[in-house]
């Protein structure tokens, strides 16, 4: 503190001209030493003694060191040359104090409100340590050691620079220890007399990281006399995806003592296999991702021939390549997650968790308790139960055939079916898919759903609509038939089922200890992400509530925080930007223009329908579409939504401003960087229609009319 007294309060009056350095003295030795040493009494209370101080000894010891510090300030204040030259200086300048009060008076007032507010503070943070409902703990003896040493030797070094000399003062400026830099030069600190400055010094001497040393942290592990049952963890997490992943790591950062179980690794899931990092990470975003990247050469390498590019025979794919670097990918993903948990003090168990009560689960035989669980086991593929089913595939298995589908009938008409159908399409197969709809991509946009459906008829695929899928039937040679509702299309190699994913909530034991499942399969929790058994807590997919890995990070983070920062967390799931990766891809955020309407009632549309740069050398029939819905009383930009090239990253970066609530005069008012695409979100200037609640036909027609009314 006397550094910081230094560094703070000196400078400014010292170039005020007010009171020189020599006139520190004995007021800062006094007054800056007592505090640092009267913390340091408390870390050694602590550490000797095996506990914490008393809320009563806390109390005594901080209005002590109050008293003893405003004797000193006494005694400064009548000896110290400061206060005479702060008169010689105020009788120079001619003022003088107010209410007749003498130099010596101030200076004793100015010195004993310090050292009270110092001691009100002491018995204030005393109590708040009281109320504490885990306090500050740590989970090994060794640990506390360790660090209630490097506490120690913080203290000592607080101590040791007590200012005694204008020598002493000036010595300051040339220490460079990186633990003194963090211990008094940190941006947290602030010297001025209010409770949120001690606060922040406080914290900063007891759980600032230290360049050198390992310092204490806050662990909220229950102590004996609070933690009857002696659980073996604080937190158990039942599943190693990415919203499980992520709230272990955040509670084991947070203090928390945390174990996540995960099945062994594999590429396509079961009651068997499974792997750390999850369905993003093994069988959904990333490898699908991957086989995105390398069906797209095929559409680039026909846009290069209008570029010049020539070619003296057809490029050909190898799949077997492909899979092989896939799975590699994912061999170091995996283990790049393992390092994660491991870093941050998180331990892996291998094996199947099942809950038998509220506080313990059963991990292949062996059972741990846990002051909480959390279930993160995420969704698996849905196939319906229809006559021939088992000679059908999922997306698991789709993404890791031994050999490239020559001829494959994908059903379901959701985001699932049109990324695996652009994924084959670009790898030069036949591609049919079969949706009950009259489009694809249900709860999306009206417009989105047509242009995407054109432009990738125009690529190759064929849809075959309002066909529900009643059997697959596999003949001799060994090839698939697909009957529907309006006959039966044969010759298919392969056959895929991207019909949704389910809750993956059988037999793991939620239903034996009262936690509610809805009729989908879902864990029915609170906005808090808690489930009907106040222990039992769930995020990610297996809620079914927005299922995108952001959002079971968002849902981890915000869990984490509830339990183990007295920092009770919502999920926030407005404006949450979304991603087809399709052929063209789609970008969304917002609402779309028949939520909005039902919402706001009175909106203005934009739109833009083009052909890019690229295809105007190409010769392909490539185009973009891009939307913005607009508030018409406010303003604000309600919902956007593109697809065309790079649709997923102009929508990220355009997601940020939706979120704050922009509003159209906000885009219109920046400056578009040419040529792009992204531009054209903020260079639209004329609606293309206007929807009135009290007119919604204006601009419209019939048919549109309905679509909107929803009928």
């Amino acid at each position: 503190m006397a550094s910081i007294f230094a560094s703070t309060t000196t400078p400014s009056i010292t170039r005020a001209g007010l009171l020189p350095k020599r006139a520190l003295g004995v007021s800062s030795s006094t007054v800056l030493g007592l505090p640092a040493m009267g913390k340091m009494g408390r870390v050694r209370c602590s550490m000797e003694e095996g506990k914490a101080c008393s809320h009563e000894s806390k109390s005594k010891m901080g209005m002590g060191m109050g008293a003893s510090l405003m004797a000193a300030a006494m005694a400064a204040s009548m000896s110290s040359p400061a206060m005479a030259l702060v008169d010689e200086r105020l009788s120079t300048e001619g003022t003088g104090l107010p209410f007749g009060l003498s130099n010596n008076l101030l200076g004793w007032i100015l010195f004993a409100v310090f050292g009270l507010i110092w001691a009100l503070y002491f018995v204030y943070t005393s109590d708040l340590e009281e109320d504490e409902e885990s306090g500050l703990t740590q989970t090994s003896k060794k640990e506390e050691e360790g660090e209630g040493e490097s506490v120690t030797k913080k203290m000592a070094v607080a101590t040791s620079l007590t200012v005694t000399t204008p020598k002493k003062l000036s010595s300051l400026s040339s220490l460079s220890s990186p633990t003194l830099h963090s211990l008094f030069f940190s941006k947290a600190l602030s010297f001025s007399p209010s409770s949120s400055s001690f606060l922040s010094l406080r914290k900063t001497l007891l759980l600032s990281p230290s360049h050198h040393t390992r310092t204490r942290r806050r662990s909220f592990t229950l102590s004996a006399s609070a933690n009857p049952h002696n659980y073996d963890f604080d937190l158990f997490t039942i599943g190693a995806g990415s919203g499980g992943v992520r709230a272990s790591r955040f509670a084991a950062n947070y203090g928390a003592s945390v174990a996540i179980c995960e099945l062994p690794f594999s590429t396509i899931s079961s009651d068997v296999t499974g792997g750390v990092g999850g369905t993003c990470v093994l069988r959904g975003c990333v490898p699908k991702k991957l086989l995105v990247y390398s069906s797209k050469y095929s559409h680039e390498f026909e846009e290069s021939n209008g570029f010049g590019w020539k070619y003296e025979s057809e490029p050909k794919h190898d799949w077997s390549t492909l899979i092989a670097n896939k799975n590699a990918e994912l061999q170091r993903l995996t283990g790049i997650y393992k390092n994660i948990l491991k870093n941050s003090n998180v331990q892996l168990i291998e094996g199947r968790g099942k809950i038998v009560d509220p506080h313990t689960v059963d991990v292949d035989g062996k059972l741990y308790t846990a002051r909480h669980i959390l279930v993160s086991v995420g969704g698996r593929p849905f196939i319906p139960d229809i006559p021939g089913s088992e000679h059908a595939i999922d997306s698991d298995a789709a993404l890791d055939l031994p050999s490239k589908p020559e001829k494959i009938a994908i059903v379901g008409g959701g985001y699932i079916a049109l990324e695996f159908a652009g994924i084959f399409n670009g790898l030069k197969s036949d591609v049919h898919v079969f949706i009950r709809q009259k489009k694809v991509l249900r709860g999306f946009d009206e417009e989105i759903r047509d242009f995407v459906g054109e432009q990738m008829a125009l690529r190759g695929i064929e849809f075959h609509t309002e066909e529900s899928p009643q059997a697959v039937v596999k003949s001799a040679d060994g090839s698939l038939s697909l009957k529907t509702n309006k006959g039966t299309v044969e010759g298919f190699s392969h056959i895929m089922f991207a019909t949704g994913r389910k809750p993956n909530t059988k037999n793991i034991g939620l239903e034996s200890v009262g936690v509610k499942i809805d009729k989908k399969g879902a864990i029915e929790v609170n906005e808090y992400s808690q489930s009907s058994v106040p222990s039992i807590w769930a995020v990610g997919d297996v809620t079914d509530r927005i299922n995108l890995t952001p959002v079971a990070l968002m849902e981890g983070v915000a869990l984490a925080k509830t339990l183990f920062l007295n920092e009770p967390t919502k999920p926030e799931y407005s404006y949450v930007p979304s991603a087809v990766f399709s052929q063209p891809p789609i970008g969304q955020v917002g609402l779309t223009e028949e939520q909005a309407v039902e919402q706001y009632g009175d909106v203005d549309i934009f739109t833009s329908n083009f052909r890019p740069l690229k295809a105007t050398l190409s010769g392909l029939p490539d185009r973009t579409f891009m939307k913005l819905i607009v508030c018409a009383k406010t303003n604000k930009v309600l919902g956007l939504h593109m697809c065309g090239e790079d649709s997923p990253e102009i929508t990220q970066g355009f997601a940020v401003a939706i979120k704050a609530g922009l509003t159209k005069a906000d885009f219109d008012a920046t400056v578009g960087i040419h040529p792009t695409a992204a531009e054209e979100f903020v260079t639209m200037r004329t609606p293309t229609r206007k929807i009135r609640k009290t007119n919604p036909s204006e601009g419209r027609s019939e048919s549109e009319v309905k679509a909107v009314a929803g009928t």
